[in-house]
């Protein structure tokens, strides 16, 4: 009989009747059992042996529900079976001096982040659950082993389970504790069903929305219609007698109606008459007009943000040049749960229930609301129904709490989709102009580039623009892969007054899309393949070459396709990962545009889950098509017209490609981020494309504008 590893043994428990059903546990939710051994702050362990692993990031779809604790699990030797997870809590986070480290779930950085202290939190469990069992044998630690949820002892094969010695195990402590060597890992790398889908499928996952909350009340909240705008005078008494209707709240932002039920108040809030206060600079704004005037500021200088030669020399001294501007709009993050949030304000205790990606800094916000001490508010963090960035942010937490310290009741406010829209916090317009010079043997011997941005970073906190520089805005420009000997990148920071924040990939999304078509510009101008004129200013990236290589045979490019049809190809890295799409496209002889396949080939270094990172690739992929093809935030008169989805549209299944994913993946010790890099370069992609059928540039987004869309 062949010998079963325990990899083989986790492989073929993951595969049996489609996956094991493991556990997400909601930490606030009591459990009438023993109280479980607390090994240190990542883990604890039942005396059945089930043990639960805290997870300090939020789970907006990314699967770190599942992929963090994999992390600890590996180290602990665990049974994997036997393991839940919780949201680790920001309370003791402020209380025990960031015991959790970074919160914050942003910049595909859960896994690469916090890798190292994970690893080293299950290495320190399984040591001290090794030393708690030797000492019962009253023999050495060096004899015994963790393995399959229970420590063994070599000469006698006796074993004692996890549940068994976590209670002395807490009690003890160890030191000079090593992780494991890589190439001994059995459970990451493995293909794992994620813990938190089977609560999702039976419908008691539990996100914000559908929190409740004893003698609760609900409330909805009206913005100035246009951002900016703030709020004069309202007439409560026009909807005061309304049914369910209990109080209106003031607030700097706008104002709330607070009700027995949502719906009560959301109609009572749309029709009590609200006076707002809109200057006139801000009604007299729009969106085409600004982007007109990003465009424009590209004649200006900018601040340098890298220099390397005498660009602008040799670009005069070019036998050849060419030259393009591209821009993005603003674009909303459309998150399909909308922004809400539950507060229970109380004399010396608050309660936050939220979905949000940062919660250590709900927290502190809701503690600067409600004027009391961080260690009294108990934030309650949810599943989110998306974040993208958005729910980092803590300005409808901030609204909530200001409603529930008025109110003194529980209170679930709720955005309406349109207020959601409406109030701001957008991926930021930009214009980026390009200007390539080339030689007689057509050799790109001077580039410059010249991009005029919205700044999130000026309004988040300007000293770190001082030097007139957002280094967000020039993400993937600032650091352009390919080897060019005279270079020049410059940078304008050029505000409205709308308010922008951080969006799924950041400044890589728009200068993904703007570089990788400019790159096809300057391998037309030569008479390029694509690839191979990427390969060849890619030769100090060998890494990023070979996943080109993989690209092209995976994706069959150069192969022979009907009339009408034809493949562009991009490449992108960001957060550690390097991502490479083809897109293939048809364009009807009536213009419309249809994406038909995508393939993405990905090297991150390493993979926890691969069946996770293909969904978050795939996700990514969606993502970034959704904005390519239809993404674009319309303003007239200083107010938003998309503000719902009949008018923002949303990629349709009949409108979905074929969606292929490869990793090419370099290993060794490097781990990179998996949320955002497939985001990127699909705009370029599909856009290369539709060049090389149409010989037109798409270089505004987005594509609708230009070709027809199915509605």
């Amino acid at each position: 009989m062949p010998e079963l590893t325990r990899r083989g043994f986790i492989k073929s428990s993951l595969s049996a009747a489609g996956g094991l059903l493991i556990s997400f546990h909601v930490p606030w939710v009591a459990r009438a059992s023993t109280p479980p051994a607390e090994i240190n702050a990542w883990l604890s362990i039942d005396p059945d042996g089930t043990i639960t692993i805290r997870v300090a990031k939020a789970e907006m779809g990314q699967g770190v529900l599942s992929s963090l604790p994999m992390i600890v699990a590996e180290e602990l030797e665990a049974d994997w079976r036997t393991v839940r997870a919780e949201y680790a809590d920001a309370n003791r986070q402020v209380r025990e001096d960031r015991v959790y480290g970074r919160m914050l779930t942003a910049g595909s950085s859960s896994v690469r982040q916090s890798m190292p202290y994970l690893r080293q939190a299950g290495a320190e469990a399984r040591e001290r659950l090794i030393k708690a069992a030797a000492e019962r044998w009253a023999v050495s630690p060096a004899e015994c082993y963790a393995d399959y949820g229970s420590v063994r002892h070599r000469p006698t094969n006796r074993a004692l389970t996890f549940g068994e010695v976590a209670a002395d195990a807490a009690q003890l402590s160890v030191a000079n504790v090593r992780t494991k060597d890589p190439r001994d890992f059995d459970l990451l790398g493995l293909p794992t069903p994620r813990l938190d889908v089977p609560s999702k499928v039976d419908g008691s996952a539990l996100f914000s929305i559908d929190v409740r909350v004893p003698n609760m009340v609900y409330a909805a909240v009206v913005h100035c219609p246009v951002l900016g705008g703030k709020l004069r005078g309202f007439r409560f008494n026009a909807v005061r007698n309304r049914k369910g209707v209990r109080q209106a709240v003031r607030l700097e932002t706008g104002v709330a109606i607070v009700a027995d039920t949502w719906w009560q108040a959301k109609t009572a809030a749309e029709a009590m008459p609200v006076d707002w206060d809109i200057p006139r600079e801000l009604e007299d704004f729009y969106s085409d007009t600004a982007q007109r005037a990003f465009i424009g500021a590209l004649d200006q200088p900018g601040s340098v943000v890298v220099t390397e030669g005498d660009a602008e020399r040799m670009m005069d001294e070019a036998e050849e040049s060419i030259e393009s501007d591209y821009s993005v709009p603003y674009l909303s993050h459309a998150c399909m749960e909308p922004l809400n949030c539950t507060a229970h304000v109380q004399d010396d205790r608050v309660d936050v229930w939220v979905g949000v990606q940062d919660a250590e800094s709900a927290l502190r916000a809701a503690a600067d609301v409600a004027g009391i001490a961080p260690e009294k508010v108990h934030l309650h963090n949810c599943l989110l129904g998306g974040g993208f960035g958005r729910r980092s942010h803590d300005d409808f937490i901030r609204e909530a709490v200001e409603i529930a310290k008025a109110v003194r009741l529980p209170v679930q406010m709720i955005w309406s989709r349109e207020e959601d829209s409406r109030a701001g916090r957008y991926r930021p317009m930009s214009a980026i102009r390009f200007k390539a010079g080339f030689d007689l043997s057509g050799s790109v011997i001077a580039y410059t580039n010249h991009s005029v941005t919205h700044s999130i970073l000026a309004q988040l906190d300007p000293k770190q623009v001082a030097d007139g520089v957002d280094r967000t805005s020039v993400e993937g420009l600032a650091d352009m892969p390919y080897r060019v000997p005279n270079k020049l990148v410059t940078h304008t920071i050029r505000n409205t007054h709308l308010t922008t924040w951080f969006w799924r990939s950041v400044g890589h999304s728009q200068n993904a899309f703007a570089m990788e078509c400019f790159v096809d510009e300057m391998a037309t101008a030569t008479n390029t393949d694509p690839i191979a004129f990427r390969k060849r200013y890619l030769a100090d990236r060998p890494d990023m070459v070979r996943v080109l290589d993989e690209l092209a045979e995976v994706a069959n490019w150069g192969k022979s396709m009907p009339g009408g049809t034809a493949q562009g190809v991009a490449i992108h890295e960001c957060y550690g990962t390097i991502c490479a799409e083809v897109a293939e496209v048809t364009v009807t002889g009536n213009g419309q545009a249809q994406v038909d396949r995508i393939v993405t080939v990905v090297d991150c270094g390493n993979l926890v889950n691969p069946m996770t990172a293909k969904e978050q690739i795939e996700g990514g992929v969606v993502f970034g098509l959704n904005a390519a093809l239809f993404g674009k935030l319309t303003f007239e008169n200083g107010e938003l017209l998309e503000t719902n989805f009949d008018r923002y549209r949303m990629i349709k299944q009949r409108d979905m490609p074929v969606l292929e994913t490869h990793f090419a993946l370099s290993r060794g010790d490097h781990w990179g981020g998996i949320g955002e890099p497939s985001t990127p370069p699909v705009a370029a992609a599909v856009c290369n494309a539709i060049y090389r059928i149409t010989r037109r540039r798409i270089r505004s987004l987005p594509i609708a504008d230009y070709y027809l869309q199915r509605a």
